[in-house]
């Protein structure tokens, strides 16, 4: 906008001694139907919608600003309508677990109310950064009130960010972001856009994030190949998906709307992006029952995958909870858990503990873990109850897991040679000792 332009528009509020709001000065009436969209008013110069009819009639009703215009969007919907597996209403309980439990975790809800969380989605020109790569669509959901209110924003020219990102920021009022691999992309793309026409528009607001795809990746990354949210949704959550619009295409749909203004494609694109939103509800809701161990259907992989997760935060209690759950098997995810537990036990210097769970996954035949369970058994044996003659034992025992010496990787079987001839060393130097020892020990192999 001109210098002259805003001299122009500021002209009625100059000498009146009243501080006025500044959004006021463009000669906005709100309409607080549907979605709150703005139209001019008789000072608005008159600006032609193509296919305006088709747009309202999507409940996508126009916004002015800064002599243009956006289209925004809205769509309500009960909580109790129900989104793959679960129910809007569920994420009401998920926030109320976090609450209750209090479990520190990078998910959790603890101190929010339900309405403070804003799940975010947008759609841009192309997959890269810089400034480059335009955002031609604003989507984002949160609670309000008995509903789940959803809003998009339509850049519906490239010279219309102002109003864009202006009708954007004058509603947004939330305290964390919900996203998917939003922390990596969606942010930082609406932060360098936004630096372009920072100067008309609010400022962005401070927030914290959950990034929902880093979440999905530590649970389900042994099940799926891709990580894509349409994935998790089909694999994960029961969502599934009629007539959609792949996501790849949007940016080519979007040119074409540019160039014949026609609405068609872009609707089928904001019907995908709504169903994106709708999908980190019910992921949130899942990922908050998987972590908080309310999920009935929990594998025992998605358990040992919570439980290494909390291990990682240095939340030991909560890892040993799940690692307990599923340990008492004979599978390959018990064997893991055992595992587990037995380094657990070890930082808390629990030698003889630690030394039966490594001898239990010593046993249970998976070679990879079994050598590592052997070593850690010889390295306690050896350093803390200074029996190097079982500790012998547990290496020999780690060489002999594989039929096949050449599968025993190298570095392993060289650790393994050195330790062998030290503990060889220490069982001729001390004899008495280890045969003293050794009597007493030898039952735990």
């Amino acid at each position: 906008m001109s210098l002259k332009n805003k001299l122009n528009r500021l002209k009625p509020h100059l000498g009146s001694g009243k501080q006025e709001d500044l959004s006021k000065s463009s000669h906005l009436i709100k309409e607080e139907h549907s979605g709150g969209s703005v139209i001019p008013s008789e000072k608005e110069p008159e600006i032609v919608i193509p296919y305006l009819d088709q747009w309202k009639a999507e409940g996508a009703l126009p916004y002015f600003f800064d002599n243009n215009y956006c289209l925004v969007r809205e769509v309500r919907f009960p909580l109790d309508q129900k989104h793959g597996h679960f129910r809007f209403r569920d994420f009401l309980q998920a926030v109320k677990v976090w609450n209750e439990i209090g479990i520190s975790h990078p998910l959790s809800a603890l101190g929010h109310h339900p309405e403070e969380l804003f799940f975010f989605d947008t759609e841009t020109t192309g997959l890269g950064g810089g400034t480059g790569n335009t955002i031609f669509l604003l989507g984002y959901a949160s609670i309000k009130g008995e509903e789940l209110v959803l809003r998009q924003h339509v850049l519906p020219n490239p010279g219309a960010e102002v109003p864009l990102y202006q009708s954007f920021l004058e509603s947004v009022n939330y305290k964390t972001l919900v996203t998917y691999n939003g922390k990596s992309f969606d942010w930082p793309q609406v932060k360098t856009r936004h630096t372009l026409v920072r100067e008309h528009v609010p400022k962005l607001p401070s927030f914290g994030h959950f990034d929902l795809y880093h979440a999905s990746r530590r649970l389900w990354k042994h099940k799926l190949d891709r990580l894509k949210l349409s994935m998790v949704e089909k694999e994960i959550l029961g969502v599934l998906r009629e007539d959609d619009i792949p996501g790849h295409l949007a940016p080519m749909i979007y040119f074409d709307f540019i160039e014949r203004k026609q609405p068609e494609g872009m609707l089928g694109v904001l019907k995908h992006n709504e169903i994106d939103i709708l999908s980190l509800v019910t992921l949130y809701t899942h990922l908050t029952f998987q972590i908080c161990g309310l999920d009935e259907g929990q594998t025992s992989q998605e358990t040992y995958e919570v439980g290494r997760w909390f291990s990682s935060l240095g939340e030991k209690g909560e890892a040993v909870k799940r690692f307990d759950s599923i340990a008492e098997g004979d599978d390959h995810v018990s064997a893991h858990a055992q595992l587990a537990l037995a380094y657990e036990r070890k930082k808390v210097r629990d030698w003889e503990k630690a030394l039966i769970l490594f001898q239990a996954v010593a046993d249970s035949g998976i070679s990879d873990i079994g050598r590592e369970a052997c070593i850690e058994g010889s390295k306690i044996l050896e350093h803390k109850l200074k029996n190097p003659q079982i500790a012998l034992e547990f290496v020999h025992k780690a060489l002999k897991m594989d039929e096949k010496p050449a599968e025993i990787p190298p570095l392993f079987l060289a650790d393994a040679l050195k330790r062998i001839k030290r503990l060889e060393n220490k069982c001729r130097k001390f004899p008495e000792e280890a045969d003293k020892r050794t009597g007493n020990d030898l039952s735990i192999l």
